[in-house]
């Protein structure tokens, strides 16, 4: 994923009420139990359905690095979906996001004013229906560019534009995020 993608992911993480299993054999028998079966996660992680089967038996302890990161992240991603669900649908409805973010900011302003873009470091609470289009484009598969062009739109919205009380004519360009998190 990018940037945003990723925080976005995170910040639904938080979320979660019951830490993800630890264990090889733990992670491996939960994948087995959402997956129904040994030969799709086989499928899924890329390997052999022995070798699913031994972990799912405690023969097999310590997977390597590559096959422990496979795991771990498919286990991350299908962990408590009903409670993620309901984190995207509060943030969508009512809470919205905060959005911490050290960033480059370029505008595109009318005739004499100041288009120079500088970094600049914001903390900043997204309004719901910005909440709600940036899952709503995340879950549809969107790019991390049309992500980011969301997330510009509504940080131009509550910081540069405030709420539509100034800058009217402003388009905000969100360039070289050097830090971007966000939370429920």
């Amino acid at each position: 994923m990018g940037i945003i993608g990723d925080g976005l992911n995170r910040a639904v993480q938080q979320a979660f009420t019951r830490p993800i299993p630890k264990s090889a054999g733990a992670q491996m028998r939960y994948l087995v139990k959402q997956l129904k079966g040994t030969r799709a996660v086989a499928d899924a992680l890329g390997v052999s359905q022995r070798t699913v089967e031994r972990y799912v038996k405690d023969q097999i302890r310590r997977p390597r690095a590559d096959l422990a990161q496979r795991l771990h992240d498919a286990v991350r991603e299908r962990w408590q979906p009903r409670i993620r669900a309901q984190a995207k649908k509060q943030a969508a409805v009512s809470t919205g996001l905060v959005v911490d973010t050290r960033a480059r900011f370029g505008f595109t302003a009318a005739p004499g004013t100041t288009d120079d873009a500088r970094i600049r470091h914001l903390t900043l609470a997204l309004p719901p229906q910005y909440a709600a289009r940036l899952f709503d484009a995340q879950n549809a598969g969107a790019s991390e560019q049309q992500l980011r062009g969301i997330a510009a739109e509504g940080l131009s919205e509550v910081y540069f534009r405030d709420g539509g009380r100034r800058a009217h004519g402003l388009e905000v360009e969100f360039t070289d995020v050097e830090h971007l998190e966000f939370d429920l």
